[in-house]
């Protein structure tokens, strides 16, 4: 129960990596808002995850989502100890003068623009509080960029160099800030990264990741875990990759 008494909010939690999350969370006895634009979706892990989750449909690129959201948290837990940022979104792989100016601008907002609208909320109830953790779901593609993908990867680079500048500017007020880099994995965005789903495409991506398999939302729920704990009370400004060494 290592994250007993802890209230988090977990966005993009109806599916993929955010379920995961949100899952670990429950069975280490956190209470989670879990957040997406998927209402149906939340709403079904909800009643699979009992009275400690409750379903929010938010957009997290829009400020009023993202404030109804912080509301709908407090009324239903009365703090928030946990943010998770794992909303996000991609472009199909094209050469990057190809993409159109409606995905890019898509791309930034859901990826980089809503852990701004997270943190105009959120972080003053942190600061208030004296404590709390914030947990960006970056990429490896921040790291190590795929061709095809660049503004996808820009995205998930402004999102490691925001954890580290927050996780400065924050430390004295007791909030620490990380991120994971997660590989490809088996989530609704697998197809729009690889930009079809064939044999011969998945066994191409395998091919860049020495441990021979795809990240999954259990993966992410123990990594998050660890780094949303007390366990890890001394670690900030971290950007962990949970990739089977793909980044070596």
């Amino acid at each position: 129960m290592r994250l007993d008494g802890k209230c988090a909010i977990v966005t993009g939690a109806a599916s993929g990596f955010g379920a995961g999350i949100a899952r670990k969370f429950v069975a280490e006895g956190a209470r989670v808002v879990l957040a997406d634009m998927n209402l149906e979706g939340a709403q079904a892990l909800a009643e699979e995850l009992g009275n400690r989750a409750v379903a929010v449909q938010v957009n997290v690129a829009l400020n009023d989502d993202v404030e109804t959201m912080t509301a709908r948290a407090l009324e239903a837990f009365g703090r928030i100890d946990i943010l998770v940022n794992n909303a996000g979104i991609t472009h199909l792989p094209a050469p990057m003068e190809e993409v159109s100016e409606d995905d890019f601008d898509r791309v930034l907002a859901v990826n980089a623009k809503s852990v701004y609208l997270t943190a105009r909320h959120i972080v003053p109830l942190m600061k208030a509080q004296g404590s709390g953790a914030i947990l960006n779901v970056a990429s490896t593609a921040a790291v190590s960029p795929r061709p095809r993908l660049s503004w996808y990867n820009a995205s998930k680079g402004w999102m490691t160099t925001a954890t580290k500048g927050m996780a400065v500017e924050l430390a004295p007020h007791g909030v620490r800030v990380n991120a994971i880099n997660p590989v490809a994995g088996e989530t609704p965005l697998l197809k729009s990264f690889m930009g079809e789903d064939t044999p011969e495409v998945r066994a191409k991506f395998l091919a860049t990741i020495p441990l021979g398999r795809f990240s999954t939302p259990e993966d992410m729920g123990n990594a998050a875990c660890f780094l949303c704990s007390d366990e890890a009370s001394m670690v900030t400004g971290v950007c962990m990759e949970v990739d089977g060494g793909r980044c070596i």
